[in-house]
Protein backbone atom coordinates (compact mmCIF):
# COMPACT_ATOMS: atom_id res chain seq x y z
CA UNK A 1 0.00 0.00 0.00
CA UNK A 2 1.36 3.36 -1.22
CA UNK A 3 2.06 5.59 1.44
CA UNK A 4 0.03 9.16 0.71
CA UNK A 5 2.11 11.43 2.62
CA UNK A 6 5.05 10.59 0.20
CA UNK A 7 4.76 13.09 -3.14
CA UNK A 8 6.72 14.54 -5.17
CA UNK A 9 10.78 14.73 -5.29
CA UNK A 10 12.83 17.86 -6.24
CA UNK A 11 16.10 19.41 -5.07
CA UNK A 12 16.22 22.57 -2.61
CA UNK A 13 19.36 23.27 -2.55
CA UNK A 14 21.47 21.14 -0.93
CA UNK A 15 19.25 18.17 -0.29
CA UNK A 16 15.66 16.90 -1.86
CA UNK A 17 12.31 18.33 -0.66
CA UNK A 18 9.19 15.65 -0.26
CA UNK A 19 5.98 18.17 -1.55
CA UNK A 20 2.07 17.88 -2.65
CA UNK A 21 0.82 19.60 -5.64
CA UNK A 22 -2.68 19.73 -6.63
CA UNK A 23 -4.77 21.86 -9.13
CA UNK A 24 -3.96 24.86 -11.44
CA UNK A 25 -3.88 28.36 -11.27
CA UNK A 26 -2.82 31.01 -8.62
CA UNK A 27 -0.42 29.17 -5.96
CA UNK A 28 -0.92 28.92 -2.56
CA UNK A 29 2.14 27.59 -0.50
CA UNK A 30 0.77 25.57 2.84
CA UNK A 31 3.55 25.04 5.74
CA UNK A 32 2.80 22.43 8.55
CA UNK A 33 3.53 22.90 12.03
CA UNK A 34 6.66 21.18 14.63
CA UNK A 35 4.32 17.97 15.93
CA UNK A 36 6.17 14.97 16.53
CA UNK A 37 5.54 12.51 13.75
CA UNK A 38 4.16 15.73 11.29
CA UNK A 39 4.19 15.98 7.40
CA UNK A 40 2.50 18.33 5.03
CA UNK A 41 -0.13 15.54 4.47
CA UNK A 42 -1.06 14.67 8.08
CA UNK A 43 -1.49 18.71 8.49
CA UNK A 44 -3.57 19.49 5.40
CA UNK A 45 -5.19 16.34 3.69
CA UNK A 46 -8.03 18.23 5.01
CA UNK A 47 -7.51 21.20 2.97
CA UNK A 48 -5.34 20.72 -0.17
CA UNK A 49 -8.18 18.97 -2.27
CA UNK A 50 -10.86 21.64 -1.35
CA UNK A 51 -8.08 24.68 -2.01
CA UNK A 52 -6.80 22.80 -5.32
CA UNK A 53 -10.21 23.05 -7.03
CA UNK A 54 -9.16 27.40 -7.63
CA UNK A 55 -5.65 27.43 -6.76
CA UNK A 56 -2.03 25.38 -7.31
CA UNK A 57 -1.49 24.09 -3.78
CA UNK A 58 1.85 23.04 -2.79
CA UNK A 59 2.92 22.16 0.50
CA UNK A 60 6.32 20.78 1.55
CA UNK A 61 7.47 18.55 4.53
CA UNK A 62 10.35 21.38 6.11
CA UNK A 63 13.55 19.86 6.60
CA UNK A 64 13.34 17.85 9.46
CA UNK A 65 10.47 16.36 9.52
CA UNK A 66 8.28 13.91 7.06
CA UNK A 67 9.25 12.75 4.17
CA UNK A 68 12.36 15.43 3.11
CA UNK A 69 15.76 14.37 2.97
CA UNK A 70 17.77 14.47 6.67
CA UNK A 71 21.20 16.11 5.43
CA UNK A 72 23.85 14.81 8.27
CA UNK A 73 25.25 17.61 10.40
CA UNK A 74 22.59 20.23 9.33
CA UNK A 75 21.46 22.52 12.16
CA UNK A 76 17.83 23.35 12.08
CA UNK A 77 16.88 26.68 12.46
CA UNK A 78 14.93 29.73 10.57
CA UNK A 79 17.28 30.43 8.19
CA UNK A 80 17.78 27.27 6.88
CA UNK A 81 13.76 26.89 6.47
CA UNK A 82 13.50 29.89 4.78
CA UNK A 83 15.61 29.20 2.70
CA UNK A 84 13.89 25.85 2.03
CA UNK A 85 10.70 27.58 0.64
CA UNK A 86 12.71 30.13 -1.58
CA UNK A 87 14.82 27.54 -2.98
CA UNK A 88 11.25 25.51 -3.85
CA UNK A 89 10.00 28.17 -4.80
CA UNK A 90 12.82 28.48 -7.46
CA UNK A 91 12.99 24.55 -8.39
CA UNK A 92 8.98 24.88 -9.23
CA UNK A 93 9.21 28.52 -11.56
CA UNK A 94 6.75 30.40 -8.60
CA UNK A 95 7.95 34.15 -8.57
CA UNK A 96 5.14 35.16 -6.00
CA UNK A 97 2.74 32.69 -4.05
CA UNK A 98 0.14 33.14 -1.37
CA UNK A 99 0.87 31.37 1.84
CA UNK A 100 -0.35 29.51 4.54
CA UNK A 101 1.72 28.88 7.99
CA UNK A 102 0.47 26.59 10.83
CA UNK A 103 2.15 27.18 14.47
CA UNK A 104 5.37 26.49 13.46
CA UNK A 105 4.80 27.60 9.77
CA UNK A 106 3.54 30.42 10.93
CA UNK A 107 6.60 31.78 12.50
CA UNK A 108 8.34 30.98 9.01
CA UNK A 109 5.54 32.62 7.25
CA UNK A 110 6.54 35.42 8.82
CA UNK A 111 9.86 35.43 8.38
CA UNK A 112 9.27 35.34 5.21
CA UNK A 113 7.19 37.95 4.46
CA UNK A 114 9.51 40.22 6.36
CA UNK A 115 12.56 38.84 4.10
CA UNK A 116 11.37 38.34 0.78
CA UNK A 117 8.31 40.63 0.44
CA UNK A 118 8.41 40.78 -3.39
CA UNK A 119 8.00 36.88 -3.57
CA UNK A 120 3.85 37.04 -1.58
CA UNK A 121 0.63 37.90 -1.67
CA UNK A 122 -1.53 37.09 0.42
CA UNK A 123 -0.80 35.28 3.91
CA UNK A 124 -3.04 32.93 6.30
CA UNK A 125 -1.25 32.82 9.76
CA UNK A 126 -2.86 30.01 12.15
CA UNK A 127 -2.29 29.38 15.67
CA UNK A 128 1.09 31.17 14.77
CA UNK A 129 3.83 31.38 17.06
CA UNK A 130 6.51 34.50 15.53
CA UNK A 131 5.51 36.90 18.37
CA UNK A 132 7.15 36.49 21.71
CA UNK A 133 5.46 34.28 24.42
CA UNK A 134 6.16 32.73 27.67
CA UNK A 135 6.31 28.46 27.53
CA UNK A 136 3.02 26.88 26.89
CA UNK A 137 2.74 23.68 28.73
CA UNK A 138 1.02 22.33 26.12
CA UNK A 139 4.25 23.22 23.44
CA UNK A 140 6.87 21.87 26.36
CA UNK A 141 4.87 18.56 25.61
CA UNK A 142 4.79 18.17 21.97
CA UNK A 143 8.74 19.26 21.94
CA UNK A 144 9.52 17.40 24.50
CA UNK A 145 7.58 14.43 23.17
CA UNK A 146 9.15 10.70 23.81
CA UNK A 147 7.61 8.22 21.64
CA UNK A 148 4.78 6.15 23.06
CA UNK A 149 1.08 5.57 22.28
CA UNK A 150 0.25 7.18 25.90
CA UNK A 151 2.48 9.87 25.18
CA UNK A 152 0.64 10.64 22.17
CA UNK A 153 -2.88 9.77 23.15
CA UNK A 154 -1.98 12.61 26.04
CA UNK A 155 -0.75 15.00 23.31
CA UNK A 156 -3.64 14.38 21.28
CA UNK A 157 -5.34 15.62 23.98
CA UNK A 158 -4.05 18.81 24.75
CA UNK A 159 -4.21 19.96 20.81
CA UNK A 160 -7.87 18.86 20.31
CA UNK A 161 -10.77 20.46 22.23
CA UNK A 162 -12.79 18.13 20.73
CA UNK A 163 -11.83 14.74 22.31
CA UNK A 164 -14.13 12.72 20.26
CA UNK A 165 -11.50 12.99 17.54
CA UNK A 166 -8.55 11.83 19.71
CA UNK A 167 -9.32 8.19 19.43
CA UNK A 168 -7.38 5.31 19.97
CA UNK A 169 -6.37 5.11 16.15
CA UNK A 170 -5.51 8.24 15.83
CA UNK A 171 -3.07 8.23 18.47
CA UNK A 172 -1.42 4.73 17.05
CA UNK A 173 -1.18 6.20 13.63
CA UNK A 174 0.75 9.15 14.97
CA UNK A 175 2.70 7.63 17.47
CA UNK A 176 3.64 5.18 14.39
CA UNK A 177 4.66 8.42 12.19
CA UNK A 178 6.55 9.61 15.06
CA UNK A 179 9.00 6.54 15.48
CA UNK A 180 9.63 6.23 11.19
CA UNK A 181 13.73 5.96 10.69
CA UNK A 182 15.30 9.36 11.37
CA UNK A 183 11.85 11.02 12.64
CA UNK A 184 12.32 11.20 16.17
CA UNK A 185 15.84 11.52 15.84
CA UNK A 186 15.53 14.91 14.29
CA UNK A 187 12.55 15.80 15.89
CA UNK A 188 13.98 16.07 19.22
CA UNK A 189 17.28 18.02 17.89
CA UNK A 190 15.22 20.88 17.27
CA UNK A 191 13.77 22.05 20.19
CA UNK A 192 15.85 21.21 23.27
CA UNK A 193 15.51 22.48 26.98
CA UNK A 194 15.60 25.26 27.66
CA UNK A 195 12.58 25.11 25.02
CA UNK A 196 11.72 28.75 25.52
CA UNK A 197 14.29 29.18 23.45
CA UNK A 198 12.86 27.38 20.39
CA UNK A 199 10.50 30.35 20.54
CA UNK A 200 12.66 33.04 21.14
CA UNK A 201 14.24 31.57 17.48
CA UNK A 202 11.17 31.64 15.81
CA UNK A 203 10.26 35.36 16.92
CA UNK A 204 10.45 38.20 14.57
CA UNK A 205 11.28 41.52 15.48
CA UNK A 206 7.83 43.52 16.47
CA UNK A 207 8.97 46.69 14.63
CA UNK A 208 9.84 44.31 11.49
CA UNK A 209 6.03 42.31 11.78
CA UNK A 210 4.62 46.15 11.90
CA UNK A 211 6.16 46.53 7.77
CA UNK A 212 4.53 43.92 6.75
CA UNK A 213 2.33 45.57 4.06
CA UNK A 214 -0.11 42.07 2.89
CA UNK A 215 -3.25 40.80 3.24
CA UNK A 216 -3.05 38.82 6.39
CA UNK A 217 -5.63 36.40 7.56
CA UNK A 218 -5.24 35.44 11.26
CA UNK A 219 -6.98 32.40 12.58
CA UNK A 220 -6.75 31.12 16.12
CA UNK A 221 -8.55 28.33 18.23
CA UNK A 222 -9.79 30.04 21.59
CA UNK A 223 -8.98 27.17 23.74
CA UNK A 224 -5.31 26.57 22.18
CA UNK A 225 -3.46 25.25 25.19
CA UNK A 226 -0.38 24.75 22.83
CA UNK A 227 0.13 28.59 21.21
CA UNK A 228 -1.71 30.92 23.42
CA UNK A 229 -4.84 33.10 21.30
CA UNK A 230 -3.12 36.21 22.74
CA UNK A 231 -0.76 35.58 19.76
CA UNK A 232 -2.91 36.02 17.14
CA UNK A 233 -4.41 38.94 18.50
CA UNK A 234 -1.22 40.66 19.05
CA UNK A 235 -0.26 40.10 15.28
CA UNK A 236 -3.77 41.49 14.34
CA UNK A 237 -2.61 44.85 16.36
CA UNK A 238 1.38 44.58 14.61
CA UNK A 239 -0.29 44.30 11.06
CA UNK A 240 -2.08 46.82 9.49
CA UNK A 241 -3.79 45.16 6.90
CA UNK A 242 -4.50 42.04 8.97
CA UNK A 243 -7.85 40.56 9.87
CA UNK A 244 -8.80 38.42 12.34
CA UNK A 245 -10.87 35.17 13.06
CA UNK A 246 -10.72 33.45 16.72
CA UNK A 247 -13.05 29.80 16.97
CA UNK A 248 -14.76 28.95 20.09
CA UNK A 249 -14.55 25.32 20.90
CA UNK A 250 -11.31 25.07 19.49
CA UNK A 251 -7.84 23.72 20.49
CA UNK A 252 -4.65 24.25 18.14
CA UNK A 253 -6.39 22.38 14.90
CA UNK A 254 -8.31 24.65 13.58
CA UNK A 255 -7.80 23.27 9.87
CA UNK A 256 -9.48 19.86 11.65
CA UNK A 257 -11.65 20.81 14.21
CA UNK A 258 -13.19 23.20 12.08
CA UNK A 259 -12.77 21.55 8.54
CA UNK A 260 -15.19 23.44 6.69
CA UNK A 261 -15.77 26.76 7.72
CA UNK A 262 -11.56 26.69 7.85
CA UNK A 263 -11.51 26.15 3.94
CA UNK A 264 -14.26 28.66 3.39
CA UNK A 265 -12.10 31.29 5.00
CA UNK A 266 -8.96 30.57 2.66
CA UNK A 267 -11.01 29.78 -0.53
CA UNK A 268 -13.24 33.82 -0.08
CA UNK A 269 -10.16 35.20 1.42
CA UNK A 270 -7.61 33.84 -1.68
CA UNK A 271 -10.56 35.14 -4.50
CA UNK A 272 -10.98 38.35 -3.28
CA UNK A 273 -9.55 40.79 -5.66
Amino acid sequence: MSNPEIAKNIRTGKFNTNYHELGQGEPVMFIHGSGPGVSAYANWRGSMPVLAEKFRVIAPDMVGFGYTDRPEGITYNMDVWVQQIIDLMDALGIEKTNLVGNSFGGGLAIALTIKYPQRFNKVVLMGAVGVYFDLTYGLDKAWGYNPSIENMKELLDIFAYDRSIVTDDLAKLRYEASIRPGFHESFSSMFPAPRQNGIDMMTSCEQDIKKIDKDVLIIHGREDKVIPVQNSIRLNQLILKSQLHIFGQCGHWTQIEHKDRFNNLLLNFFSEK
